[in-house]
C-alpha cells in the first residue's frame, strides 16, 4: 500500500511540475554580435567588413553556419525548460533580411515565429529585434524610442517597444528591447550617454502606463552602475543577484561581466525568475585565464565559428497573471 501511495504522490509531483511548466512564458535575450549577412549593401563600415570581400572574408556558408548554430542553441535551450521559446530579443542585428534567412533556412522555420524589427541610424548599422510565436501572442502595437544625449538623438540603436497579447491566458504584456551605448571612445562621455539612454528609457517606461513590463536588452554596464538607479522603483532588476555573485554573461580578462539583463516591472518580479545561459557547445577554455568564455564568431581575424562574446539570458514567467493579483 505505501508503495502503491508512493508511486501515486511521484506521479501526481511530475503532472505538477508539467502544469507548471506549461503555465508558464519563456523569454530570451541573446546579442548575436555582428549577425551580418555577406552582402555589402554600402550601408556603413561594419557591412563592408562582414561581407565576402571585406576584411573578415565573411561568406554565405559562414553566415548560414551561424544561422544554424543559433537554431541549434534555441533547440538545446528548449530541450532544457521544456518548451520552445515564446519571444525572443535580439540585438547587433543588421538587418530584418538575416532574421528571415535565420527563420528559413534552419529547423525554426517548422514553428510559428515572426519578426518585429526597424532599421536604426546606429552608425554601425546594428539593431536590436523580437522574434514571437504567433500562437502565443497578438501582436498589438511597435513602436520606437531613440535615446537623448544632450537635447539631441543620438545615432545609436532605438529602444524597440511592442505591446502583446497573450492569447492563451488573455494578458497583455510590454516588451522592450535595448541596446545601450558601448564604452568606446572613452568612460565619462560613454557613461554620460548610457546614463541619457538609461533616462529615455524610463521616460519609454512611464509612457506605457502598464504594470506589466519586460525590459531585455544589453547595457553595456554592470547592475551597480549608477545609471540603474533611475528606473529604481519602476523597474526590477533580475541580473543584480547574479552581478553581486560574480557570474556574468561576457568575460573579459578572465572576469565576468553582467551586462546583459531582463528588467521587469514589479508584479512580474513576484513571479518571473531568470537565469544564464550557459550552453556547452558555445564555451571554449580561456587560454589567457583559468575557465571558459564565450566561443565567439571571430578572435580579432581569426574565424572559430561560434555565435557571440555573450551568453543569452532567459526569463521564465508563470501564468495567468490575474491569478497572482
Amino acid at each position: 500500500m505505501r508503495r502503491v501511495i508512493s508511486v501515486l504522490l511521484v506521479c501526481a509531483a511530475g503532472v505538477c511540475a508539467h502544469a507548471q511548466e506549461s503555465d508558464s512564458l519563456l523569454v530570451i535575450f541573446w546579442n548575436l554580435e555582428n549577425f551580418f549577412d555577406w552582402r555589402d549593401q554600402g550601408t556603413g563600415e561594419s557591412d563592408c567588413e562582414f561581407s565576402s570581400r571585406g576584411s573578415r572574408s565573411w561568406t554565405k556558408s559562414r553566415f548560414y553556419s551561424k544561422c544554424n548554430t543559433i537554431s541549434k542553441s534555441v533547440f538545446w535551450l528548449s530541450d532544457k525548460y521544456g518548451k520552445m521559446p515564446d519571444a525572443v530579443g535580439l540585438c547587433e542585428i543588421e538587418n530584418k533580411g538575416v532574421l528571415k534567412r535565420l527563420l528559413s533556412s534552419t529547423l525554426l522555420r517548422k514553428y510559428d515565429y515572426d519578426i518585429i524589427h526597424f532599421d536604426s541610424r546606429d552608425r554601425r548599422g546594428i539593431d536590436v529585434a523580437i522574434l514571437y510565436r504567433k500562437s502565443t501572442f497578438q501582436l498589438l502595437s511597435t513602436s520606437l524610442k531613440t535615446p537623448v544625449y544632450n537635447g539631441v538623438e543620438m545615432s545609436t540603436r532605438d529602444m524597440l517597444h511592442a505591446q502583446m497579447r497573450c492569447i492563451p491566458y488573455g494578458d497583455t504584456l510590454d516588451f522592450i528591447v535595448c541596446h545601450h551605448p558601448s564604452k568606446y571612445g572613452g568612460s565619462e562621455l560613454s557613461q554620460g550617454r548610457r546614463y541619457s539612454a538609461m533616462e529615455s528609457l524610463a521616460e519609454l517606461c512611464d509612457s506605457i502606463r502598464s504594470d506589466k513590463q519586460i525590459v531585455m536588452g544589453d547595457f553595456n554596464d554592470i547592475p551597480s552602475a549608477e545609471q540603474f538607479d533611475i528606473v529604481a522603483g519602476k523597474l526590477e532588476n533580475k541580473a543584480e543577484s547574479f552581478s553581486i555573485r560574480g557570474e556574468g554573461t561576457i568575460r573579459y580578462k578572465g572576469k565576468w561581466d553582467m551586462i546583459d539583463m531582463f528588467m521587469v516591472s514589479p508584479l512580474l518580479d513576484r513571479y518571473s525568475t531568470m537565469e544564464i545561459g550557459y550552453i556547452p557547445f558555445l564555451m571554449i577554455y580561456d587560454k589567457s585565464y583559468p575557465g571558459e568564455k564565450p566561443l565567439r564568431t571571430y578572435s580579432g581575424p581569426k574565424y572559430l565559428g561560434g555565435v557571440s562574446d555573450h551568453c543569452p539570458i532567459i526569463l521564465k514567467i508563470l501564468l495567468p497573471l490575474k491569478d497572482f493579483r
